[in-house]
């Protein structure tokens, strides 16, 4: 079993920056980033696969979140750049095995609340 542990949230003023952190014990394949907001559904932020060639953004954090991976440090990360009030969520990462495209593997979530 891989634990996921994420880190960076915070509190933040709107047009600001954050970097999410989400280091795996271990080996992971497509990694995903999800954020939940209070009495909305959790969606899927951004993904990206083991080699780092393929990512996907939702149509709301394109050109404003970068999602990147260092497999030497089992680490996914996820670059929030000019923040809005409405990114304020939980934000988790999330990992897949090699035998699968479900999501089996999920972190903790990092709180992130951007002022207006």
């Amino acid at each position: 079993q891989v634990q996921l542990v994420e880190s960076g949230g915070g509190l933040v003023q709107a047009g600001g920056s954050l970097r999410l952190s989400c280091a795996a014990s271990g080996r992971t394949f497509t990694m995903g980033w999800f954020r939940q907001a209070p009495g909305k559904e959790r969606e899927l932020v951004a993904r990206v696969n083991r080699s780092g060639g393929d990512t996907y953004y939702a149509d709301s954090v394109k050109g404003r979140f970068t999602i990147s991976r260092d497999n030497a440090k089992n680490t996914v990360y996820l670059q929030m750049n000019s923040l809005k009030p409405e990114d304020t969520a939980v934000y988790y990462c999330a990992g897949t095995t090699m035998f699968s495209a479900d999501y089996a593997y999920w972190g903790q979530g990092t709180q992130v609340t951007v002022s207006s």
